[in-house]
């Protein structure tokens, strides 16, 4: 078989001549190497500027005992300046842009010490967004020797911060009573859980026998003990007939042993029960109020 014959079931493949495969190369190399000789080089000064669209544009870094802020710097000599965390502080600072020519604030939402400046700063006519501070963070080209304040208010004067939300003034006051109302709550269920301990303390096995100690079985058997009811058939006729429990399974659970502090300490504990009960109370009037508006 000659050099050029294939043998039967051999897959035929084109040849192609190295010499011309490898001035094709070249060939190639060349013309890359060309183009990027001839090809102009991008700099920094051939990128297209960003333009502010918020020339009124202020920021304040919020700190828990002075707040720095910066405005426009061709608004004024001095930029950034730092005021304190009064009430008169506040308004010297609303004074402060009023002249500056500011229409627009950012700040980021510190804890809690941003509210007073945002509602005074709202309540003077500013346009006030809260801003996380991750997302301002993470904007790229800031330089070393700008202060937070200052780089929050360049970022806000081109347009670059997303603000988070914040309800209108009615709203955020029926948040205001709704949160106090939660706080009540949490801080009554706390003596609930001290009455259910000194009953047990006194082997008084309430929360067996019924499913809510501070049901209206509960309650009325509580009260008892506090007001100084001790015997066991008397505490078991305050069963509501509600209740799933027998008259003999409370009495039964109702034997114990009686120590004056664990009764003074079930008796602290339903008074400020109670005074938590009242407060939220309130809580709810006012939400009435306001929802009837």
């Amino acid at each position: 078989m000659g050099a050029c014959e294939l043998e039967s079931g051999d897959v035929a493949l084109a040849a192609i001549p190295i010499r011309k495969m490898t001035i094709g190369i070249a060939q190639t190399l060349l013309l890359i190497i060309d183009w990027r000789i001839t090809m102009p080089k991008r700099t920094t000064g051939d990128r297209a500027e960003l333009k502010p669209v918020n020339v009124g544009a202020a920021a304040i870094d919020i700190g828990s005992k002075m707040h720095m802020a910066a405005v426009n710097p061709a608004s004024t000599d001095v930029p950034v300046r730092s005021f304190g965390t009064f009430t008169q502080d506040l308004h010297d600072l609303a004074d402060w842009f009023k002249a500056c020519g500011v229409t627009s604030v950012a700040m980021e939402s510190t804890g809690v010490y941003w509210i007073p400046v945002y509602e005074i700063l709202e309540q003077r006519g500013f346009e006030v967004i809260l801003v996380n501070a991750r997302y301002a963070k993470n904007v790229p080209g800031r330089k070393t020797d700008v202060s937070d304040a200052a780089w929050l208010r360049q970022l806000h004067s081109y347009g670059l911060l997303r603000g988070s939300f914040r309800p209108d003034a009615e709203i955020a006051t029926l948040r205001a009573y709704l949160r106090q109302r939660e706080r009540l709550v949490e801080y009554a269920a706390g003596h609930i859980q001290h009455m259910q301990k000194a009953l047990m303390e006194m082997n008084l096995q309430l929360h067996h026998v019924v499913s809510d100690i501070t049901g209206a079985t509960g309650m009325r058997i509580i009260r008892a003990i506090v007001a100084g009811e001790r015997n066991p058939d008397v505490l078991a006729t305050y069963r509501d007939v509600r209740c799933h429990s027998s008259i003999e399974t409370i009495r039964a659970a109702l034997v114990g042993n009686d120590r004056h502090e664990h009764i003074f300490a079930l008796t602290q504990s339903l008074e400020l029960y109670d005074v938590y009960q009242a407060k939220m109370l309130d809580c709810d009037r006012k939400l009435e109020v306001l929802i009837a508006h």
